[in-house]
């Protein structure tokens, strides 16, 4: 498959070399592409030649080392194509900061000499995003045809320059759906694009008068080949499974053999290795194979993979036969001319899709499903997002946005009633889901106050000056495991799923947190394959403990002091204000440490946002009849006014008995909101920042935990102080004590329930504060004890 420099693609016909203008309107495009432009036809090559057809396209390579002292550019023209290669090349001696700053200025004098205006950057590979992230562009697009990360001998900053890429990118493709699905979370505006086909090219294999080439010509029937680079995505082992199952069979492989050693290709008489061949000459070799082999391995680079081979084998007429990859299964399993087969079946499947007559339904079933995807349709479609991010591209700056004092939400005016029968005390989860039981439940008159100007306590959220849905009081993500919670609060809310992901921004890379094997790779440049080998990695690192009493006893214990000092010590003393060594061990047991590349923050079974927001949602739950919202009040002035027959009190305990044996510690929080002008900031909603050295503990950006789609975006900045709103409980057994006390008073108070976070002092996630509060309305209503079981096992987000 190996490409002249100067062959034309005969499925194209020329391009006139004046195809692409200067004074065209569209913006010129550079590709930054880790492949050559003459190695193999890809992805790029059909795509940018035929963006060449209506703007300058500049293909830029990776460098190549030279004994010239002096950086410099080679330019290959490629007429046909209407592309120019751009080869750079560097001292082979220099470092690679020499080496980025080399391309850097090589790519700033590409421009300056050869564009008249911005270019549009296209980037094939986040890693030379590098030296061309500073350049102004008309747009910037990333076009993941592969998940590079997962590829063999992948470098390891490839992850945090993806990172970085994703927050500039104004539009992203991926090469298949699984792509899509694995991405989806990371860019507002991200689309698939799966593999498409020149289906007249390769129909050429069907016509009778095909010449066979001379190398296939004498091979015994029947034939089953294979084109595409042989690499670490290739099952050796099953190759020669089947050449031993089956020696009167020809195997033909064609393509570069990369990234693996020859000597270690199965070598039977029956397996033939012709090396690369021309694009063109594919339907020649694809008109002699009785069957079509996808004999990928199933590991980590062909998880995402979705290969172009399916559409352009069946556009030849030749049945295939393919191991599970996602995509193969999701677009083709379900067709006649497709059969899917892991080892144990894969010579059976071959021997099925012999049984198939040469034409047939088959062949017309495969052919209907050609005809609704093609190379100038994924063009087309991509032109048309192209043009739509180069009128939105958006500026950088951004100013201070949002920190006013916002006005209260809706919430039903409340005469006060008197009597009432219950008095509930803070509009948050606790609150408002004891009224609502209470009011529908029992038919109770019930007045909610909240000394807030707004219901729904911190989960509150609101449309801020830019129009962006932002969570007032910092990110909050349901996620439980208990189904009857789920059911309660899908009264009052749709929800749209969302699987929450942190990164940590360590040693100038973003890593997973909890940790986890891409972490460790990431950190320490390995390659840890499987969890056995992360699993003996962490055990060698980790410290004996006598006895596991602090958080600090938890994390040295499990991944030795290393990971303890660069992930949990210094953001653990910001959030906490106090050291890990000086907090109960709870703290930092609730982040799990995990051998798995499993970078999910929560892993409970329902994980999900509601839909219209948590301040809507709350606004259903206490629209109701029964009950009467008042807001910015003083729960005392309110009971010198109100006679009911109980209260139920969701705020700091210690507060309500007037703080009697003194206040109990809690940490509070402060949010910096800015509003960019631009659509996003960040590769996922939360990104911690576990050194010292910054002020503040992590980022949020609130589209990636909405879905909204916005031109620009907003984010805070979280501090955490020991004054101002009680958020965290202090976990600490002195604390405890103290806690016993008032503990002892409210057990005196038999008209008073105690319930949620700041009342029980207790650390409950969101989910575990309705399994609470349900349990108490059935204590109160005398309908059972049984509470909810939340089941949490994930972390929450402090």
């Amino acid at each position: 498959m190996q490409q002249p420099a100067d062959a034309p693609d005969p499925a194209q016909g020329s391009h006139q070399s004046d195809a692409v203008r200067f004074g065209s309107a569209e913006p010129p495009i550079i590709c930054f592409s880790h492949l050559r432009w003459d190695f193999v036809v890809q992805r790029p090559q059909h795509l940018m030649r035929r963006f060449a057809a209506g703007r300058r396209v500049f293909f830029f390579e990776e460098h190549i080392g030279c004994d010239h002292p002096l950086p410099y550019l080679e330019y290959h023209p490629f007429p046909a194509d209407g592309v120019i290669a751009i080869r750079p090349r560097l001292p082979h001696w220099w470092s690679e900061a020499e080496r980025e700053a080399g391309l850097r200025d090589l790519l700033a004098m590409l421009i300056e000499t050869s564009l008249p205006a911005p270019p549009v950057l296209w980037f094939y590979t986040p890693m030379m995003f590098a030296f061309a992230k500073d350049v102004p562009a008309a747009a910037v697009v990333y076009d993941c045809m592969d998940e590079l990360a997962n590829f063999k001998f992948a470098d390891p900053r490839l992850l945090i320059e993806e990172a970085a890429l994703l927050a500039r990118a104004d539009v992203v493709f991926t090469g298949g759906f699984s792509l899509y699905e694995a991405k989806r979370d990371r860019h507002p505006n991200i689309h698939p694009f799966p593999s498409a086909v020149d289906a007249d090219h390769f129909a050429k294999a069907r016509a009778s008068r095909a010449v066979a080439p001379e190398d296939q010509r004498a091979l015994t029937r029947p034939v089953l080949g294979f084109f595409g680079v042989v690499d670490e995505r290739i099952d050796l082992d099953l190759l020669a499974h089947l050449a031993a199952a089956r020696p009167g069979w020809s195997i033909v492989m064609i393509g570069p053999v990369m990234k693996i050693d020859p000597a270690h290709l199965p070598r039977p008489a029956n397996i033939h290795w012709l090396g690369g061949r021309h694009y063109s000459e594919l339907p020649a070799y694809l008109s002699g194979w009785d069957v079509a082999l996808m004999p990928f391995a199933l590991n980590e680079a062909t998880r995402f993979i979705s290969p172009t081979k399916t559409p352009e084998y069946l556009a030849g007429g030749v049945p295939v036969v393919s191991t599970a990859i996602t995509d193969v299964v999701r677009h083709y399993g379900a067709i006649e001319g497709v059969r899917v087969a892991d080892r144990e079946g894969f010579v059976a499947a071959c021997e099925a899709m012999l049984a198939l007559p040469k034409a047939g339904p088959w062949r017309e079933e495969a052919d209907a499903l050609l005809a609704e995807i093609s190379w100038e349709r994924t063009q087309q479609a991509m032109a048309a997002l192209l043009t739509d991010a180069v009128v939105q591209a958006r500026s950088t700056r951004a100013h201070p946005a949002n920190d006013e004092k916002l006005a209260a939400p809706v919430a039903r005016a409340a005469g006060r009633r008197k009597p009432v029968d219950v008095l509930v005390v803070g509009a948050g989860f606790a609150g408002s889901v004891l009224a609502e039981r209470l009011a529908e439940g029992s038919d109770q008159r019930v007045l909610v106050v909240d000394r807030r100007d707004h219901i729904g306590g911190n989960a509150y959220d609101h449309v801020d000056a830019a129009g962006i849905l932002v969570h007032r009081y910092g990110p909050h993500i349901f996620h439980t495991n208990s189904r009857s919670i789920v059911d309660y609060l899908s009264r009052f809310t749709e929800w749209r799923p969302y699987e929450h992901r942190v990164l940590a921004s360590v040693a100038g890379k973003l890593l997973p947190i909890p940790i986890n094997r891409t972490t460790l790779n990431g950190l320490y440049g390995l390659d840890l394959q499987n969890e056995a080998e992360a699993a003996s990695f962490l055990a060698a690192r980790a410290e004996p403990v006598a006895e596991v009493r602090t958080s600090e006893d938890v994390v040295v214990g499990t991944v030795g002091r290393d990971l303890y000092e660069t992930f949990f010590r210094g953001y653990t003393r910001k959030q906490w204000g106090l050291d890990p060594s000086e907090l109960d061990r709870s703290v930092t047991s609730r982040v799990p440490t995990r051998t798995s590349t499993d970078d999910r923050y929560f892993l409970d079974t329902f994980q999900a946002m509601p839909k219209a927001g948590y301040t809507a949602m709350f606004e259903r739950m206490l629209d109701h009849r029964n009950i009467a919202v008042e807001t910015s009040v003083e729960f005392r002035d309110v009971m010198k006014e109100v006679d009911a027959e109980r209260i139920v009190f969701t705020g700091p305990i210690d507060e309500f008995f007037d703080h009697r044996f003194g206040p109990l510690p809690y940490r509070c929080l402060t949010f910096r909101h800015e509003t960019l002008d631009r659509e996003t900031f960040q590769p996922v909603a939360v990104v911690n920042y576990p050194s010292e050295d910054v002020s503040f503990t992590r980022i949020t950006e609130y589209k990636h935990l909405t879905g909204q789609s916005h031109p620009r975006t907003s984010i805070s900045y979280e501090h955490s102080s020991p004054t101002g709103d009680p958020y965290y409980p202090v976990p600490r057994e002195e604390n405890q004590a103290i806690y016993r006390q008032y503990e002892r008073l409210a057990a005196e108070r038999p008209d008073v329930s105690f319930v949620g976070r700041l009342a029980t002092y207790r650390y409950y996630n969101m989910d575990q504060v309705v399994g609470q509060a349900l349990a108490a309305y059935r204590r109160m209503s005398g309908l059972g004890s049984g509470a909810p079981q939340a089941l949490v096992t994930a972390s929450p987000t402090p």
